[in-house]
């Protein structure tokens, strides 16, 4: 990269040394993690070339090398960000920073841009305890169930947008390689992907939120959420089995964002005081909460749980949060004593 600089002063000399060294250790760890990979003889997964189309965060490690949050402090309604060679930029900015800048990133979004700050020192927002403790059960029908009953709806928001989203990618197959039309398509098809994410994203801070107001000690099912949406389509010489199914199931999943969910939910209960634990998910949604008895003939139905040894009927989803509840509560008392 000096090399670079030093052979290019009025082009790659003009940027921020610490940037890119940040992109070429994002480059360095994509390569890292494919040879990592090959050797444990899983999928390699050759990383793939992004080119200006593609690469969307450019990212500076420290707030005054190469770039400075709040450049311009004396100015009395605006904010402005200054970016080695660029210049000053005005910034809307949506709500105050707290604690100290570490780190800055520009990111774009179709043709919106933003400017996402990382911070240190950032004073936690106690709540006032509850008392109350919960278990919650993640799933696609019901977003989430809680131990005492409560379902927060799923809203499905790639499922409402999909004949939108089919029609847009159909209209995008017939344009023309690298003309105008096809690149005014794919902003749109973009448009359409960013809001889906935003939707979704919206929905997990409400119904975090929700839960971190009403409990002290939250207890979820540590899912391996990348396992479970795998492809079953298996290979030529072992095809899978019910793939058109499964493709189903792991498009539900995936709408649902249980991993944005859990990442909202993990910030909210460290600012709020909360204590969140996970366990493990097995047999949960097979297991009486009243007498232990477990066997995957206690689900009839994905809804319904029916305890063949002891009869206690319930919802399933009810049942299995009452059961992560219980085996997080025996874990804390365990560390506690």
């Amino acid at each position: 990269m000096k090399h670079i600089r030093a052979d290019d002063p009025d082009g790659q000399a003009r940027w921020s040394f610490s940037s890119q060294q940040a992109t070429l250790r994002r480059l360095d760890k994509a390569y890292a993690s494919f040879f990592k990979r090959v050797r444990e003889g899983r999928a390699p997964g050759f990383p793939r070339f992004k080119g200006r189309g593609w690469f969307d965060t450019v990212e500076w490690p420290k707030d005054g090398d190469g770039c400075r949050w709040d450049s311009q402090p004396e100015h009395p309604t605006t904010t402005y960000v200054r970016l080695q060679g660029i210049g000053h930029i005005r910034v809307h900015q949506h709500r105050p920073v707290r604690g100290t800048v570490k780190t800055i990133s520009v990111k774009r979004e179709g043709s919106r841009w933003y400017v996402i700050l990382s911070c240190d020192g950032v004073p936690a927002q106690p709540l006032p305890a509850t008392g109350a403790v919960a278990g919650i059960d993640m799933g696609v029908a019901s977003l989430v169930t809680t131990s005492d009953g409560d379902h927060l709806a799923n809203p499905r928001h790639l499922a409402v947008s999909a004949d939108l989203l089919a029609a847009t990618q159909r209209d995008l197959a017939r344009k023309k390689p690298r003309s105008n039309r096809r690149r005014k398509v794919v902003s749109q098809l973009a448009a359409l992907h960013a809001k889906v994410r935003r939707q979704r994203l919206d929905g997990a801070h409400k119904a975090a939120n929700a839960l971190v107001l009403d409990y002290d000690v939250i207890v979820y099912e540590d899912l391996p959420i990348t396992n479970m949406t795998h492809s079953a389509a298996g290979t030529l010489e072992q095809p899978g089995r019910m793939v058109a199914a499964k493709s189903g199931l792991n498009r539900s999943i995936l709408d649902a964002g249980w991993g944005v969910f859990l990442a909202v939910l993990a910030h909210k209960a460290e600012s709020a005081g909360r204590e969140l634990i996970a366990v493990n998910p097995a047999n949960t949604s097979r297991t009486c909460a009243r007498c232990g008895h477990c066997a995957r003939e206690n689900r009839p139905t994905q809804a319904e749980f029916a305890c063949t040894a002891c009869g206690h009927a319930a919802h399933a989803d009810v049942n299995a949060a009452t059961n992560i509840l219980r085996a997080g509560l025996a874990l804390r008392r365990a560390e506690a004593a």
